[in-house]
């Protein structure tokens, strides 16, 4: 009886090794990287797109900037005028030279922001790169934002909160933190429609940028992100936004900010209000719902602060929902379970 043979791919490898170990390549060879031009403007490589993002992105070349309508630390926005629709959008010029993989980690965000589709959150409508820079085309708010606003009429500001809330239980039911609600992060229109901007890029933004230039502000962070040794190290970003959510809110109502500093001041004396102060209340004139809504947010233990999910069906937000709009919500949250029983304190 004839030994089984090898396959021929193995016996050619037995030869090989038979002749030698083989020489191995050179590891000071190396391609050259092609030549960037930087004058061209063209659409970062993005992943694919889910169903519901056009086929047909809109184009760098096709936009005409307007004029200026924001800045900030991560970047400047600008109205800017699609000439084949003649409909405007706002662009969203990111400051820094950033590197590949930084610039690889934006596309991935903003992919996640383009296939976000929900009435409260800005569409993302494309990315480009243009002399350097990582612009974001999004949808044009033509009110701006909710910065220094000072609303003191309850149903107002319950449907601008529900509208909110809204937008963020979105974005938690599909795992995404927000991490930088403030009021100049809600936009809102002419037809008086509230959206939540301004997520994802941020999000990259401030773990690349230097400390001191840190997209945002600690303003509105909650007491366990800045302070890591208040929850044991423990930090819930879906609580983290639901805290920030409260802030503004309640900054909405005062007409203020709510802690006895001032939003602009010092990192210091901004820790040291938001971290060691008991958290703010709604003034004794509010509506007792609205003062136990503010309580439900501005829980210092992360773990008893409300979700979206339950805020939305709060005495606050409830009361001044319309039959429509109750059936609406109620639909939503119909696998929810029910919320705790509450009771209104004096």
């Amino acid at each position: 009886m004839r030994p089984l043979q090898p396959p021929p791919a193995a016996a050619t490898a037995a030869a090989d090794r038979s002749n030698g170990p083989r020489p191995r390549r050179r590891p000071d060879l190396a391609l050259p990287l092609p030549h960037r031009d930087l004058s061209l403007a063209v659409p970062l490589p993005l992943p694919p797109t889910s169903t519901t993002t056009p086929s047909n992105p809109l184009q760098y070349s096709e936009l005409d900037r307007i004029s200026r309508i924001g800045s900030g630390a991560g970047g400047t926005v600008y109205k800017v005028l699609h000439r084949p629709t003649a409909k405007f959008y706002a662009l969203k010029v990111i400051y820094g030279n950033h590197d590949d993989a930084v610039r690889i980690q934006m596309c991935r965000e903003i992919q996640i922001h383009r296939d976000v589709n929900n009435p409260n959150i800005v569409k993302c409508h494309n990315l480009f790169d243009h002399n350097s820079e990582i612009q974001v085309l999004l949808e044009y708010m033509d009110k701006g934002s909710l910065e220094n606003t000072h609303i003191t009429h309850e149903p107002s500001l319950s449907d601008l909160t529900r509208q909110i809330l809204s937008g963020l239980h979105y974005l938690h039911k599909r795992k995404i933190v927000h991490r930088d609600i403030k009021p100049s992060n809600l936009l809102t229109n002419s037809r008086k429609i509230v959206k939540i901007a301004d997520f994802g890029v941020s999000r990259i933004l401030a773990q690349t940028m230097d400390c001191n230039s840190s997209v945002g502000t600690i303003a509105y962070m909650s007491p366990e992100r800045i302070n890591t040794d208040i929850n044991h190290g423990q930090y819930d970003g879906y609580a983290g936004d639901i805290w920030s959510l409260g802030v503004s809110i309640l900054e909405f109502y005062l007409g203020k900010f709510p802690f006895s500093v001032g939003r602009q001041g010092d990192w210091a004396s901004l820790m040291c209000a938001i971290c060691m102060s008991s958290p703010p209340e709604a003034p004794l004139t509010a509506s007792m719902e609205f003062r136990d809504f503010i309580g439900c947010c501005l829980q210092r233990d992360p773990s008893r602060r409300w979700t979206a999910g339950k805020l939305l069906r709060h005495p606050f937000i409830m009361q001044y929902v319309s039959s429509v709009s109750n059936n609406q919500v109620n639909q939503s949250h119909q696998l929810l379970p029910p919320p705790r029983p509450h009771v209104f304190s004096d």
